[in-house]
């Protein structure tokens, strides 16, 4: 079947758009945006919608920590045709102008959050590495993604209050990813089920916003601490500067005692000259986005999951009770500071620190899956 989309010389294998160039069940395509005034006392957002070619589906989130408040609306519909239309139920994304300007829309009505926002970019997008990642012989990971910085405008409420948007202090990033990554139903391991060191899964992606640039830091590690991804680049506002690698990364994470959260980390950028960049990560409040956003906690709302031809849902839970055991399972977005030191100057910035430790990891003392920090 053709869309609109097919008219434009755009595609990269012999189908047409919506036949994307492998039959994989795990394909997908997303959009994540995350909104932020700064400040741990006002709320901290995270949206995305994503589009699962060999699932038939399409599906959406958007999760805000508000103090002891996590909210959830999600929504999922059968996939058409048409690649152009980012909407389920009360949910939009809108492109207003590529790699510059979206729209992001959740209708009131569902729960108790809606939201119509704008994002400008600061600069431009950055690509980042590719992700790949093969256990035994199947390809797990296989994923491009873009990165970007901005402002937000427009409007949020959030469990009855409203909140006015300003760009001049209402910032975040988005990303766009796409490729292979396990989605919808867990598949049968096979005998993958007995490599049990490549399930440990060690995650940093942190998103730094700085007055002059962003930085960019991504780490993946087995149990070992042997590298899937590791990259810190620097990624300038002015678009005629490239983005700058910044070295070689290495972490030390400092645990909350009784579980697996940050209450600091140290981030090092070593180039092989000797030369050394350190960032010092204060996170401030965590949004859990492994609960019911579709991440996988859930077994019966997963990303990509069929749903039947559209549902919404919105769920409202206190952050006091969620439950300490599955928070070691998943990873969350914390809203952190960033102290960035170079050659003897020091500068400020605000924005993301994702984090994960999922499983047995050497460097930090975890044996087992339910292991805690002392």
């Amino acid at each position: 079947m053709l869309s609109e989309m097919d008219d434009y010389p755009i595609h990269q294998v012999a189908e047409v758009i919506r036949h994307v160039g492998t039959s994989d069940r795990n394909f997908y395509d997303r959009y994540y945006f995350n909104c932020h005034h700064g400040d741990p006392d006002d709320p901290w957002l995270i949206i995305g919608l994503g589009v699962y070619p060999n699932l038939g589906v399409t599906d959406c989130f958007a999760v805000v920590r508000y103090h002891d408040e996590h909210i959830v609306v999600r929504g999922s519909r059968a996939l058409g045709a048409n690649r152009n239309e980012l909407q389920v139920g009360p949910f939009t994304v809108e492109i207003l102008d590529g790699l510059k300007r979206l729209h992001v829309k959740l209708e009131p009505g569902h729960g108790d959050l809606s939201f119509d926002l704008v994002f400008d970019a600061d600069g431009p997008a950055a690509l980042e590495p590719r992700h790949f990642q093969r256990q035994l012989e199947r390809v797990t990971f296989d994923t491009m993604r873009f990165v970007q910085t901005g402002r937000w405008t427009g409007s949020m409420t959030v469990d009855g209050q409203d909140f006015d948007v300003e760009p001049e202090t209402w910032r975040g990033n988005r990303d766009r990813s796409w490729g292979v990554r396990p989605v919808g139903e867990a598949e049968p391991p096979g005998r993958r089920a007995a490599n049990t060191d490549a399930t440990s899964f060690f995650w940093i992606y942190s998103v730094m916003r700085f007055e002059d640039y962003a930085v960019s830091v991504i780490v993946q590690e087995l149990r070992t601490g042997e590298r899937i991804m590791g990259d810190a680049r620097r990624i300038w506002n002015d678009p005629e500067r490239e983005p700058e690698w910044l070295g070689r990364v290495e972490h030390d994470v400092q645990f909350v005692s009784g579980g697996r959260e940050p209450a600091s980390a140290t981030l090092r950028f070593i180039k092989p000259s000797g030369e050394e960049i350190v960032v010092r990560c204060a996170p401030q409040l965590a949004n859990f986005i492994g609960f019911g956003t579709g991440y996988g906690l859930e077994q019966d709302w997963r990303h990509g999951m069929w749903q039947g031809e559209e549902k919404v849902e919105a769920l409202h839970q206190k952050i006091s009770e969620l439950d300490a055991t599955m928070k070691l399972f998943c990873p969350a977005d914390y809203l952190a500071t960033f102290e960035l030191s170079e050659n003897g100057e020091t500068v400020q910035g605000r924005g993301l620190f994702e984090f994960s430790v999922i499983g047995p990891h050497d460097q930090y003392g975890f044996t087992e899956y339910t292991d805690v920090a002392p």
